[in-house]
């Protein structure tokens, strides 16, 4: 069974952001036939690799009550107080902060943390520094979303570009009500994923441990 869930997972359907890249390459594999040979393995590398780094596998979250699930799939770097960042209006007390990073090889699509609506939604331009430094939280170009629970508090989710990411997308807009595991973005070739916990809330997990995003159980709120 364990086998078969890798494969269902290696060979998942592309998420849709990735087909003008698949298509790309697919032009230039037919184009080669014609052109030349060279031009057609150069399409194929490509595209197989488009198929494989924009995979996006079906995720089942636990259904826990109060659990706090990773917004994405990666390494966890870092854990450490800080404040979220100031666009999203959450104040400056320092709060548990989890960076997951992303490498090329993990599934790059963003999912929500938990139940919520979305209360807004905050695009910084900045650099494009590795990733898994961290600094990136600071100085990287940024998407940060802050979501209100249902019970008052409020977290925050921030997408970051990494060394050669150029693209974040998010499909999340302020006043959307939201479910923990869903989609709502990722960001193109290496990045990396912050989440800021409420204030009060602990991580029951430790750096160097490797997330499922939408599935691994980050936190728990007191309910």
């Amino acid at each position: 069974m364990a086998l078969a869930d890798n494969i269902r997972h290696e060979l998942a359907p592309p998420h849709p952001a990735g087909r003008p890249f698949i298509i790309g390459g697919l032009v230039a594999l037919v184009l080669g036939l014609v052109l030349g040979r060279w031009l057609s393995w150069v399409g194929l590398a490509f595209t197989l690799f488009c198929l494989f780094f924009f995979r996006d596998p079906e995720r089942v979250p636990p259904g826990r009550p109060g659990a706090i699930l990773a917004p994405a799939d990666g390494r966890v770097v870092s854990i450490a107080p800080s404040a979220p960042p100031a666009e999203l209006g959450l104040g400056n007390v320092p709060r548990w902060r989890v960076s997951i990073f992303l490498s090329i090889l993990n599934v790059h699509v963003n999912r929500v943390p938990v139940d919520g609506t979305v209360t807004r939604v905050a695009y910084r331009h900045g650099a494009f520094v590795n990733a898994s430094l961290d600094k990136a939280s600071e100085g990287n170009e940024r998407n940060s979303i802050a979501l209100r629970l249902h019970d008052g508090r409020e977290i925050a989710v921030v997408q970051i570009a990494g060394l050669v990411a150029r693209r974040i997308l998010c499909s999340l807009s302020e006043g959307d009500a939201v479910r923990a595991g869903a989609r709502f973005g990722m960001i193109r070739f290496g990045s990396r994923t912050d989440l800021y916990l409420p204030e009060g809330v602990r991580p029951l997990i430790a750096e160097g441990q490797t997330m499922i995003g939408g599935e691994t159980v980050i936190a728990e709120l007191a309910i």
